[in-house]
């Protein structure tokens, strides 16, 4: 029994490797929290033109098949 709980906790010792301690958790997610926040306003910018251009190339299109 011994042998394994050393086999089991030799084992996930390095998988402790992959988890960051709490403190550096926080700032990596508060990171990724303003990010996301800066990428939404500029993609709720952007859309619109994405938008408008896409339509007028598909107009473009739409007339110039139909003739």
């Amino acid at each position: 029994m011994l042998q394994l709980f050393f086999a089991v906790a030799f084992s996930a010792v390095p998988l402790t490797l992959y988890v960051p301690p709490v403190r550096s958790l926080n700032l990596f997610l508060d990171a990724i929290q303003n990010f996301l926040h800066h990428t939404a306003l500029y993609a709720l910018r952007a859309y619109p033109r994405f938008h408008f251009a896409l339509s007028r190339i598909l107009s473009n299109l739409n007339r110039r098949f139909t003739r």
